[in-house]
Protein backbone atom coordinates (compact mmCIF):
# COMPACT_ATOMS: atom_id res chain seq x y z
CA UNK A 1 0.00 0.00 0.00
CA UNK A 2 1.62 3.08 -1.08
CA UNK A 3 0.39 6.35 0.64
CA UNK A 4 0.56 9.48 -1.06
CA UNK A 5 1.19 12.42 1.07
CA UNK A 6 2.54 16.18 0.58
CA UNK A 7 3.84 17.66 3.60
CA UNK A 8 4.78 21.45 3.76
CA UNK A 9 8.34 22.14 5.00
CA UNK A 10 8.38 23.20 8.72
CA UNK A 11 8.16 26.97 9.50
CA UNK A 12 10.97 27.85 12.41
CA UNK A 13 10.43 30.79 11.54
CA UNK A 14 6.45 31.65 10.87
CA UNK A 15 6.08 35.14 10.48
CA UNK A 16 8.98 35.70 7.84
CA UNK A 17 7.55 32.63 6.29
CA UNK A 18 3.91 34.20 6.17
CA UNK A 19 4.72 37.25 5.11
CA UNK A 20 7.62 36.94 2.54
CA UNK A 21 5.83 34.12 0.78
CA UNK A 22 2.46 35.59 0.31
CA UNK A 23 0.82 33.20 2.50
CA UNK A 24 -0.58 35.39 4.67
CA UNK A 25 -2.37 37.64 1.47
CA UNK A 26 -3.48 33.91 -0.58
CA UNK A 27 -3.96 32.05 3.20
CA UNK A 28 -7.90 31.21 1.42
CA UNK A 29 -6.47 29.85 -1.37
CA UNK A 30 -3.95 28.26 -0.02
CA UNK A 31 -6.08 26.89 2.73
CA UNK A 32 -8.08 25.95 -0.07
CA UNK A 33 -5.17 24.23 -2.20
CA UNK A 34 -3.73 22.19 1.38
CA UNK A 35 -7.36 21.08 2.38
CA UNK A 36 -8.08 19.81 -1.97
CA UNK A 37 -4.53 17.99 -2.09
CA UNK A 38 -4.40 16.98 1.64
CA UNK A 39 -1.26 18.34 3.02
CA UNK A 40 0.25 18.11 6.02
CA UNK A 41 1.63 21.53 7.98
CA UNK A 42 4.13 21.57 10.48
CA UNK A 43 4.87 24.53 12.43
CA UNK A 44 7.59 24.71 14.19
CA UNK A 45 8.01 27.46 16.60
CA UNK A 46 9.97 28.65 19.37
CA UNK A 47 8.77 29.22 23.03
CA UNK A 48 11.53 31.70 23.49
CA UNK A 49 11.06 34.47 20.87
CA UNK A 50 13.83 36.53 22.20
CA UNK A 51 16.18 33.14 21.55
CA UNK A 52 14.29 33.08 17.62
CA UNK A 53 15.24 36.76 16.94
CA UNK A 54 19.04 36.13 17.95
CA UNK A 55 18.95 33.10 15.62
CA UNK A 56 17.13 35.36 12.87
CA UNK A 57 19.84 38.09 13.39
CA UNK A 58 22.80 35.51 13.71
CA UNK A 59 21.48 33.69 10.26
CA UNK A 60 20.88 37.70 8.67
CA UNK A 61 24.93 38.29 9.50
CA UNK A 62 25.73 35.07 8.05
CA UNK A 63 24.41 35.32 4.98
CA UNK A 64 25.52 38.44 4.02
CA UNK A 65 29.13 38.48 5.94
CA UNK A 66 29.73 34.03 5.12
CA UNK A 67 32.35 33.75 8.03
CA UNK A 68 32.74 30.20 7.50
CA UNK A 69 34.79 29.63 4.24
CA UNK A 70 32.44 32.03 1.80
CA UNK A 71 29.76 30.12 2.43
CA UNK A 72 26.22 30.66 3.91
CA UNK A 73 25.32 28.31 6.62
CA UNK A 74 22.11 28.72 8.74
CA UNK A 75 22.79 25.35 10.40
CA UNK A 76 26.29 23.15 11.48
CA UNK A 77 27.50 20.29 11.84
CA UNK A 78 30.72 20.60 13.86
CA UNK A 79 31.34 22.40 17.14
CA UNK A 80 33.80 24.32 15.43
CA UNK A 81 31.32 25.79 12.51
CA UNK A 82 28.80 26.28 15.73
CA UNK A 83 31.89 28.36 17.89
CA UNK A 84 32.69 30.79 14.80
CA UNK A 85 28.80 31.37 13.83
CA UNK A 86 28.10 31.84 17.64
CA UNK A 87 30.68 34.56 17.82
CA UNK A 88 28.31 37.36 16.35
CA UNK A 89 26.54 39.15 18.88
CA UNK A 90 23.71 40.82 17.08
CA UNK A 91 22.90 44.31 18.79
CA UNK A 92 18.93 44.22 19.70
CA UNK A 93 17.35 47.09 19.38
CA UNK A 94 15.63 48.12 22.77
CA UNK A 95 13.34 50.25 22.33
CA UNK A 96 11.44 48.56 19.64
CA UNK A 97 12.18 45.06 20.83
CA UNK A 98 8.48 44.74 22.66
CA UNK A 99 6.75 45.98 20.20
CA UNK A 100 8.68 43.75 17.68
CA UNK A 101 7.79 40.97 19.98
CA UNK A 102 3.95 41.59 20.11
CA UNK A 103 4.26 41.46 16.36
CA UNK A 104 5.74 38.20 16.01
CA UNK A 105 2.71 37.18 18.66
CA UNK A 106 -0.07 38.26 16.83
CA UNK A 107 1.55 37.02 12.73
CA UNK A 108 1.70 33.74 15.02
CA UNK A 109 -1.74 34.14 16.20
CA UNK A 110 -3.77 35.18 12.62
CA UNK A 111 -1.60 32.32 11.04
CA UNK A 112 -2.68 29.72 12.90
CA UNK A 113 -5.86 31.24 12.95
CA UNK A 114 -6.15 31.65 9.27
CA UNK A 115 -4.55 27.56 8.73
CA UNK A 116 -6.73 26.10 11.49
CA UNK A 117 -8.98 24.05 8.82
CA UNK A 118 -5.85 22.36 7.82
CA UNK A 119 -4.24 18.85 9.11
CA UNK A 120 -1.35 20.66 10.80
CA UNK A 121 0.96 20.12 14.15
CA UNK A 122 1.90 22.17 16.49
CA UNK A 123 5.81 22.03 17.58
CA UNK A 124 7.88 23.82 19.77
CA UNK A 125 11.71 23.56 19.41
CA UNK A 126 12.72 23.54 22.63
CA UNK A 127 10.20 20.56 23.17
CA UNK A 128 11.79 19.38 20.36
CA UNK A 129 15.27 19.26 21.94
CA UNK A 130 13.82 17.84 25.35
CA UNK A 131 11.83 15.40 24.20
CA UNK A 132 12.70 13.06 21.46
CA UNK A 133 9.64 11.48 21.81
CA UNK A 134 7.91 14.42 19.74
CA UNK A 135 9.80 12.72 16.70
CA UNK A 136 7.47 10.07 17.21
CA UNK A 137 4.91 11.96 17.29
CA UNK A 138 5.45 13.75 14.07
CA UNK A 139 5.66 10.22 12.22
CA UNK A 140 2.68 8.91 13.77
CA UNK A 141 0.97 12.34 12.53
CA UNK A 142 2.69 12.04 9.19
CA UNK A 143 1.62 8.22 9.11
CA UNK A 144 5.16 7.09 8.04
CA UNK A 145 6.68 4.03 9.85
CA UNK A 146 8.11 5.02 13.44
CA UNK A 147 11.99 4.76 13.06
CA UNK A 148 14.93 6.38 15.50
CA UNK A 149 15.80 10.09 14.23
CA UNK A 150 18.97 11.11 14.54
CA UNK A 151 20.52 14.97 13.42
CA UNK A 152 24.19 15.67 13.09
CA UNK A 153 23.32 19.56 13.74
CA UNK A 154 25.35 21.32 16.08
CA UNK A 155 23.23 24.30 18.30
CA UNK A 156 24.97 27.06 17.38
CA UNK A 157 23.74 29.80 20.93
CA UNK A 158 23.94 27.71 22.91
CA UNK A 159 23.71 28.44 27.08
CA UNK A 160 22.60 31.95 28.75
CA UNK A 161 21.06 35.07 26.43
CA UNK A 162 23.68 37.06 27.76
CA UNK A 163 26.59 35.81 26.25
CA UNK A 164 25.07 36.09 23.09
CA UNK A 165 23.35 39.66 22.54
CA UNK A 166 25.92 42.75 22.72
CA UNK A 167 24.08 44.90 24.23
CA UNK A 168 22.29 42.75 26.97
CA UNK A 169 22.31 45.33 29.51
CA UNK A 170 19.61 47.05 27.62
CA UNK A 171 17.40 44.29 26.58
CA UNK A 172 17.40 42.96 29.97
CA UNK A 173 16.46 46.46 31.18
CA UNK A 174 13.54 46.69 28.47
CA UNK A 175 12.48 43.11 29.29
CA UNK A 176 12.41 42.69 32.72
CA UNK A 177 8.91 43.38 34.42
CA UNK A 178 7.16 42.43 31.56
CA UNK A 179 5.45 39.74 29.94
CA UNK A 180 8.48 38.74 28.43
CA UNK A 181 10.97 38.89 31.01
CA UNK A 182 10.80 34.84 31.43
CA UNK A 183 12.51 34.97 28.07
CA UNK A 184 15.69 36.21 29.58
CA UNK A 185 16.47 33.19 31.64
CA UNK A 186 14.51 30.47 30.14
CA UNK A 187 16.85 28.09 28.77
CA UNK A 188 16.71 24.34 27.67
CA UNK A 189 19.50 21.90 27.74
CA UNK A 190 21.63 19.71 24.96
Amino acid sequence: MCIKQEIIPLFDDLETQLNNEGLMQHHKEIVEYFNTRGVSTIFLFRRNLLRRMISILANSYDRDAKPLNGTHKSHVHSPHEAAILASYKPVINATTLIPSLRQVEETTKKGLEYFKSTRHIILYYEDVVKNHTKLAEVQEFLKVPKRELKSRQVKIHKGSLSNHIQNWVDVEKALNGTKYESYLHADYRK
